[in-house]
């Protein structure tokens, strides 16, 4: 007998094959059976059935670049991923991970949690409130998820984690001697043994710690990041992702030289996120898949990822954001508030801001020098009332401001509390074509989502539904098939997972059901429902009928049922090895 039998849908099963109508049944938390309609079994040889008819069946969607590490813990559903049919996270991106954790030094986890509220824009609260912090090694770290999540999840091993557990504060600043780098290499061998997908590591000038320092893996030595790939080689089903500061605009010769030094010496591939697209400036996407070119050469595999969407991300004149990321604005985005106040409005500071942020050192940040482009947000101060929703460059000209000025004093009113929210500069048909365009490059993978992480900044969470909606109803750059192939087989292929990310006989049954005349993503808005009544946006499914992970029915009409069938991945068992050759 059947667990479930899903009768008529229409299944794109995620190789890009033509979508067919069919039946499939679940049994035992695997597909059993797909076969055409009536021809699988009757509903009464099933415990339950639907009829899915005008419904699309396709294989859970696999997001790449997560930081549910924390969240996992006091949030077993992922969401929002999971309402918008992604039923597997990879995690421990970026260098950060929770664990391993000096059994001997308390401090450690204080410190790891400051980090993790800075860089990656946890709330401190929750991180504190919300997880156990019972882990000393990363084994011991996923023994603690497993059998409690909704979601399947994977998780890289942090390098930043590495380094504290060695070297202690010395992380930060020093160097690890030849016996510390052994230890390193001995603590991440048994990280892997546990069933860590690999190594996460940053040198991006972006991420700093709870001090403000420069995270510890900043401060690594090439020779130490090629050990630990050469590391990585020695474990099957293993990865690497690397973060540089050019991953944000343009690399360096030197960061295409580490990347592709990397992932030869791993021979296994290196992800990096996020490549940004945008047709105002031509050179970037070719310059950033440089490294995927050199890598095919020396025996590597470099791929970029990229978002399919874009994904509004809310500024703030009073805490930390992107904005504090512009060359010279940290210095003075980081004062007390009633200084930063003062300094904001003094006509020198601000056009020494503005040149800096128009200098070529900003990169990419200088999309966010266009304050005449800034829509308000919510307000607090009686004089800013009727503000929000409007444009700064209406309400510059109506004061006879320029925008800059003009978006300061309202902040300033606010006591600097303004939600800001920069519109895009790059959603023009010549982007969005050259985006169709790099999506066919075989070193371009969909992804970069960071949900998990910048909480109430942003939620990149819904790229899935979002993005299918688009290609259905929208611009429809890619056809469905293609669509649900690049969100399913091909990030599951880049990991190595075994018998997911398609829809087969044998394979999980992670699916999600969804209607192809409805499928998006509602507008993100502001809820409390972290730990500690902590801040976040979230964002409904529309059009999801239903998901399930391994054969269990998580998710009915954009609600979780309280089921928790997911699993910790672990490398080598759950996954394997993925050939650079």
């Amino acid at each position: 007998m059947l667990d479930h039998l899903i009768r008529s849908a229409t299944v794109v099963d995620g190789t890009g094959a033509p979508a067919r109508v069919a039946d499939v049944g679940i049994r035992d938390g695997r597909i059993a059976v797909i076969a055409e309609p009536g021809a699988a079994a009757a509903p009464e040889t099933a415990r339950t059935s639907e009829d899915a008819h005008g419904l699309v069946l396709a294989p859970g969607f696999v997001d790449p670049h997560t930081h549910y590490d924390a969240q996992l813990f006091w949030d077993p559903y992922a969401t929002p991923s999971l309402n918008h049919g992604v039923t597997t996270v990879a995690g421990g991106n970026c260098g950060f991970t929770l664990a391993p954790l000096h059994p001997d030094r308390p401090e450690d986890a204080d410190y790891t949690r400051r980090m993790m509220s800075k860089v990656e824009g946890m709330s401190l609260v929750s991180l504190e409130e919300g997880a156990p912090w019972t882990w000393s090694s990363f084994g011991e770290y996923l023994d603690a998820l497993e059998g409690r999540i909704a979601v399947n999840a994977g998780f890289m091993v942090g390098h930043c984690a590495l380094r504290r557990y060695v070297m202690g504060a010395d992380a930060v600043g020093g160097q690890p001697t030849p016996a510390q780098l052994d230890q390193m290499l001995r603590l991440f061998h048994d990280a892997m043994d546990a069933g860590a997908w690999g190594l996460s590591t940053t040198q991006s000038s972006t991420h700093s710690d709870g001090d403000g320092q420069p995270v510890a893996s900043r401060h690594a030595r090439p020779e130490e990041l090629l050990a630990l790939s050469r590391a990585v080689a020695e474990h099957e089903g293993t990865q690497l992702e690397a973060i540089v500061a050019g991953c944000l605009d343009q690399f360096s010769d030197a960061e295409i030289d580490l990347l592709v030094e990397m992932s030869a010496a791993a021979g296994r591939p290196l992800n990096w996120n996020v490549l940004t697209v945008d047709a105002a400036v031509p050179d970037r996407v070719p310059r950033q898949l440089v490294p995927s070119e050199r890598a095919r050469e020396a025996g590597g595999r470099v791929v970029a990822l990229t978002m399919p969407i874009l994904t509004p991300m809310n500024m703030s004149l009073g805490t930390f954001c992107a904005l504090n990321l512009i060359p010279g604005w940290g210095d003075i985005l980081g004062l007390p508030v009633p200084e930063r106040i003062a300094k904001l409005r003094d006509p020198d500071v601000r056009a020494e801001m503005l040149r800096r942020a128009d200098s070529k050192e900003a990169g990419v940040f200088r999309r966010l020098a266009r304050f005449d482009r800034y829509v308000i947000g919510d307000t607090y101060a009686e004089r800013n009332e009727g503000l929000t929703g409007r444009v700064v460059a209406d309400i510059a000209a109506e004061r006879g401001q320029d925008p800059f000025t003009c978006l300061v004093e309202i902040c300033a009113a606010d006591g600097l509390r303004t939600v800001l929210w920069p519109m895009p500069t790059d959603n023009d048909p010549d982007s969005w074509a050259l985006r169709a365009e790099t999506w066919r490059h075989e070193d371009v993978l969909l992804g970069g989502s960071d949900a998990g992480a910048h909480l109430d900044r942003m939620c990149g969470a819904p790229y899935t539904t979002r993005f299918l909606g688009d290609c259905l109803r929208g611009r429809g750059l890619v056809g469905l098939e293609q669509a649900v192939k690049m969100l399913t087989d091909d990030p599951a292929r880049l990991f190595g997972l075994r018998e997911r990310g398609r829809i087969a006989e044998g394979h999980h049954a992670d699916l999600v059901l969804f209607d192809p005349e409805r499928i998006d993503a509602g507008k993100a808005t502001l809820v409390h429902d972290l730990p500690g009544d902590s801040p976040r946006l979230d964002s409904k499914a529309i059009g999801v009928t239903a998901v399930w992970v391994n054969g269990v029915e998580v998710i009915r009409e954009d609600v979780v049922t309280g089921a928790v069938p997911g699993r910790v991945l672990r490398s080598g068992r759950d996954t394997r090895t993925v050939s650079t050759k």
